[in-house]
């Protein structure tokens, strides 16, 4: 029946955890059970930006999913007002109760009724999982009150006495504070299964650090990497371009605190610098552009601005020392301080020649004007040490690495942050990556990731390494990089050349393409994906719903995500960006309006509002037995079978069962 030859040694091992035939016939009733449990909701957020407090209110909120709930359970039992405030306090627990403690009468009766509310919303949501794993989710202190509160019902009459029981005792001996934020984490919790990041975490708002200390403490997550997570990557790494773009973009956006209080780099010989070799240059072009402006006095808003042109000069020069000695890259037209007429203050960009702003260059040799000056250099050296020696950074930067990838495929959905490479016709472009070789589709992502990671081993050998530290530039603007994929990063022009024609980017094929259902199932086919249920999801460019934009392309088959989190982006798309949840009954695309701030929804119950939209409805609802975990668990079912042959067929002995293991 079976063949052996191969893995009889795996059985053995296997025999390990189940010595006999009992419990390994246990374990298959408990994996084919748990086939036919609901599948677990996945979150998709893509392009946070720094924006901390939006991003954990969409994860608290589940997207709105936590609020469906309520509403499912509650109908028209409930008051809007309380479905509200009962929502809120799952999302703020600890700031909530404090606000009720002072404004209710009867806190007594308020804590009767909430917990047995609190109690209903938990049951709903652990439904779905085995009690082991809900056991498993549960705090210490309470998890044994928690689990008989979920497993007895106060409809029956036989056990209602036994559940007000436990209620009035929690109440009675002063824990019900405690046990309600305890069992509003426990919601939060269960109501995602898996939370996936497509990309771009930093940079533009206020606190990146903070969401990745987020990250780093939720209980299940993976993160596609965006081209500005990789400039941070890259920073970390030592490459100065990347080292110099992060400061610029902080200080355009006039938003330091993830540099400075998150991860204490240090920006006074900047500004030291700065000060100095700026004194008499107004900086117009360099004056902060963001929403965060107007919080600067004019002395802080100067100050800025020199420091920003400061670092523009030298990114522009460290960005073509790493061109010049990378000419395959074929970016030479991308070294545009060479193309500066000094005295007549023209640039030639695309063998055309424009006037500049301003041709104000106090550090630039004309003759050589890539080279650093001494006192360029010094800044260099102190900015690099700080990357290289941030404890914080680097612990972040190795989460990006444990739980992130250049792209994923999960439950027939192919995971990436900006794009796949195309020709004009749709196919799939071949892109160099190491000299002499070159890649497309799934192999280029692969490599790409694995080239990555060679920046941080300490085992490379160093060519090896000081080249993937720096391709990450190539990967920031390279035009032939899957994370940006255009034509030209028009950084110089938008400083200093009026003419918008010089400041167009023009998108690659990806993009122009990817409402074609041929090509999107092009990609699909290209990364082994069967079957017609299957998706794209990504982020990295802003869908502007304002001008009618739909984030649904290719007849449904691929999804745009670009979280929009960012304020900057505001404006321009009219909303603050979309997040996707996917649970058994299909897919639900949010489009979120701007989140005001915790404190208001923690006071007034104000939520993000969000229309939801149906992209997929599925009419019969998906187990587990339909997603990548189905299938590992029927291989696992499939090992265990061969185990009970052996056993019953004297292949293998049974064994005294010694100590407890799982599969």
């Amino acid at each position: 029946m079976y063949n052996f030859d191969n893995d009889i040694r795996y059985l053995e091992l296997l025999s390990n955890s189940f010595p006999t035939i009992a419990e390994a016939s246990t374990e298959i009733i408990n994996l084919q059970a748990i086939l036919n449990l609901p599948k677990g909701t996945e979150h998709f957020l893509a392009d946070i930006h720094g924006e901390y407090e939006a991003f954990q209110h969409v994860l608290k909120n589940a997207s709105g999913n936590i609020k469906r709930k309520v509403n499912e359970l509650f109908g028209n039992t409930l008051r809007e007002a309380e479905k509200r405030e009962l929502c809120t306090l799952i999302y703020y627990p600890e700031q909530k109760l404090e606000l009720v403690k002072a404004e209710e009468p009867d806190i007594n009766d308020w804590y009767h009724i909430t917990i047995h509310h609190l109690v209903l919303v938990c049951r709903d949501v652990s439904s779905k999982y085995t009690r082991s794993k809900v056991r498993k989710n549960l705090p210490e202190d309470f998890s044994y009150i928690i689990q008989e509160l979920l497993h007895e019902r106060t409809d029956d009459k036989d056990k209602s006495d036994y559940v007000s029981a436990i209620i009035d005792t929690i109440i009675s001996t002063g824990c019900a504070d405690d046990f309600i934020i305890a069992i509003c984490n426990v919601i939060q919790r269960l109501i995602i299964d898996q939370l996936h990041i497509l990309g771009d975490v930093y940079d533009r708002g206020p606190g990146a650090h903070i969401v990745m200390d987020t990250l780093c403490n939720y209980h299940s997550w993976d993160i596609e990497w965006g081209n500005h997570d990789i400039l941070w990557m890259g920073a970390a790494a030592g490459n100065d371009a990347c080292v110099c773009n992060v400061i610029r973009i902080a200080l355009r956006y006039s938003n330091m605190a993830t540099l400075e209080d998150g991860y204490g780099i240090n920006l006074i010989p900047l500004a030291t610098f700065a000060m100095e070799a700026y004194k008499d240059d107004p900086c117009a072009e360099f004056v902060p552009k963001s929403t965060f402006e107007n919080e600067l006095s004019d002395k802080q808003r100067h100050l800025n601005a020199q420091m920003h042109k400061a670092i523009s000069i030298i990114q522009f020069k460290t960005e073509s020392q790493i061109l010049e000695r990378h000419p395959q890259w074929n970016m030479a037209d991308r070294e545009l301080l060479k193309a500066v007429d000094y005295e007549h203050g023209t640039c030639v960009v695309d063998g055309k020649t424009y006037k500049m702003r301003s041709c104000n260059f106090p550090t630039v040799d004309p003759i050589n004007p890539i080279e650093l000056t001494d006192d360029e250099q010094k800044v260099m050296d102190k900015l690099r040490h700080s990357f290289l020696v941030s404890e914080k950074l680097h612990r972040h930067i190795r989460a990006m690495l444990t739980h992130g990838c250049m792209y994923r495929i999960i439950n027939n959905n192919l995971l990436f942050h900006a794009s796949v490479p195309l020709n004009a016709d749709g196919n799939l472009k071949e892109v160099e990556i190491f000299p002499g070789r070159k890649y497309k589709g799934r192999d280029l992502l692969h490599n790409t990731g694995m080239l990555i990671r060679t920046a941080f081993q300490t085992d490379s050998p160093k060519t090896e390494a000081d080249y993937a530290r720096d391709y990450f530039l190539y990967l920031w603007c390279g035009p032939d990089s899957p994370l940006f994929d255009k034509s030209k990063m028009a950084t110089f022009e938008r400083y200093f050349i009026d003419d918008k024609e010089t400041h167009e980017e023009k998108k690659g094929n990806y993009f122009v393409l990817r409402d074609d259902e041929k090509v999107v199932d092009g990609i699909m086919d290209a990364f082994g994906m069967k079957g017609s249920n299957r998706h794209i999801i990504n982020g990295h460019v802003p869908v502007r719903a304002v001008k009618g934009e739909n984030p649904i392309k290719a007849n449904g088959k691929l999804m745009v995500i670009d979280g929009g989190f960012s304020r900057a982006y505001h404006k321009d798309t009219g909303i603050a960006g979309y997040t996707l949840i996917y649970h058994s009954r299909g897919f639900q695309l949010v489009q979120h309006e701007p989140f005001t701030s915790a404190e208001e929804a923690i006071r007034n119950g104000t939520d993000i509002k969000g229309t939801t939209q149906i992209v997929e409805f599925n009419q019969r609802r998906l187990r587990v037995a339909d997603t990548d975990k189905g299938d590992e668990i029927r291989k696992q079912i499939a090992d265990l079978e061969e185990l009970l042959y052996a056993y019953r067929h004297g292949i293998i002995a049974e064994k005294e069962r010694k100590h407890k293991g799982k599969f």
